[in-house]
């Protein structure tokens, strides 16, 4: 059945890499993928695919922008089912490069594969439904929006049960991966991407002339204490060994070389493993962070956005995955992958069904950008590799269908 699939792919390559280009240059927000999600279901309709619209409402009424299509095999009667996820949503970047295919949504980029996602799912589900009398029961494409931003597109799929009918055995994620070469497919099982929690604090003292100190409370002092203070949490109160992360992006004063403000806004992120500690930190990080400011003087508002928990991959199934891919592009290609402190609110999805979650490599020096980090302005990937994530994605939905 592989060289069915690689055939039908191999059909779509062109196709894919237009839909892909078309994504990048028009990419939308999380929870803003309106054309995104239409251009995906005009193709999906096109091919006479079955498809939900609507669905991942971020607020009770509001237009949801993301999709569900199911792709029927006709070959027998059966009703199992399978999931292959793709996600929707860009980021606030502004690109640069790519003459062919750059963004031409000022400041917004798709840095992190996402058009990738999605083209390897429409691509792996136009296949399946082109060999539909090859094989039985039903392959879920799962489009969803908002994986960037909480509270995550995968969480609102889940709540609104639009997973639920069919009800797949499983599913299965992708990402694409630079530090990856072109041609690898990589594999962890159990835990696998941390949880991820947002951190707002606003340090609240008394402004003024910045020639006189003393007239003060200086909220910039307090935040510069609480910045390193707070990462006593990771180097003393953590236990070593145990994954933690704790960083702050964006600190923003708004004074002047010559006046204190009255406050200061301070935004981070904690990534951690264990929901037992991670429950420890929300409070720990707050008595930390109130105690400091009072004892000088200042006052603050503390604000922790709990987020999506981790991604644990269940043992079975990535083991079935990665046999998969070992047929795929062998043995030698097939790589262990590290814990990694990003988040993916794909871990939504392994709450409620066996999930695997597969890294794909885009990387070659030999082509621009490829070899970039996520969420970079120059970031971009070997787009040979549309091809192998679509056929890893219909040959593993097909392997867990297979009787």
């Amino acid at each position: 059945m592989i060289d069915l699939v690689k055939a039908a792919i191999a059909a779509l390559n062109a196709d894919m890499v237009e839909w892909r280009r078309h994504l990048h240059r028009h990419p939308e927000l999380s929870f803003q993928e309106s054309n995104t999600v239409r251009y995906v279901i005009d193709r999906l309709k096109a091919e006479g695919i079955e498809v939900r619209e609507g669905v991942g409402k971020l607020t009770p009424g509001s237009p949801g922008t993301g999709a569900i299509a199911l792709v029927r095999g006709t070959r027998s009667p059966s009703d199992k089912c399978f999931a292959i996820r793709g996600d929707l949503d860009a980021l606030p970047i502004t690109e640069v490069g790519k003459e062919n295919y750059c963004s031409q949504n000022p400041g917004v980029m798709h840095a992190c594969g996402h058009d990738a996602h999605t083209t390897m799912v429409l691509g792996a589900g136009i296949a399946l439904h082109r060999l539909r009398s090859e094989w039985s029961g039903t392959v879920m494409l799962v489009f969803q929006p908002g994986e960037e931003k909480e509270p995550g597109g995968a969480s609102l799929f889940v709540k609104e049960g639009v997973l639920d009918n069919p009800k797949p055995s499983g599913i299965m994620g992708q990402h694409v991966t630079p530090e990856l070469p072109i041609g690898k497919l990589g594999f962890r099982a159990g835990p696998f991407m941390a949880a991820a929690d947002e951190l707002y604090i606003t340090v609240k003292g008394r402004g003024g002339h910045a020639g006189s100190p003393h007239l003060l409370i200086d909220p910039v002092i307090i935040a510069a204490h609480l910045l390193t203070s707070l990462q006593q949490v990771v180097s003393r109160r953590n236990k070593p060994g145990q994954p933690m992360v704790l960083s702050f992006g964006k600190v923003i004063a708004n004074g002047a070389t010559n006046i204190v403000p009255d406050e200061v806004r301070i935004e981070g992120t904690l990534r951690s493993f264990d929901e037992v500690w991670r429950a420890k930190l929300h409070d720990l990080l707050k008595e930390m962070t109130e105690g400091l400011c009072r004892s000088m003087g200042g006052d603050v508002e503390f604000n922790l956005v709990k987020g999506s928990p981790a991604v644990v991959c269940d043992l079975e199934l990535t083991a079935r995955m990665r046999a998969v891919a070992v047929d795929l592009v062998g043995a030698a290609n097939v790589v262990d992958m590290d814990l990694r402190m990003g988040a993916e609110d794909f871990a939504y999805y392994t709450l409620v069904m066996p999930g695997a979650f597969v890294r794909l490599g885009t990387g070659n020096p030999a082509k621009p950008g490829t070899t970039s980090g996520l969420h970079r302005a120059e970031f971009d990937i070997d787009e040979d590799a549309l091809a192998i994530g679509a056929t890893m994605m219909a040959c593993g939905a097909l392997a867990e269908l297979h009787d």
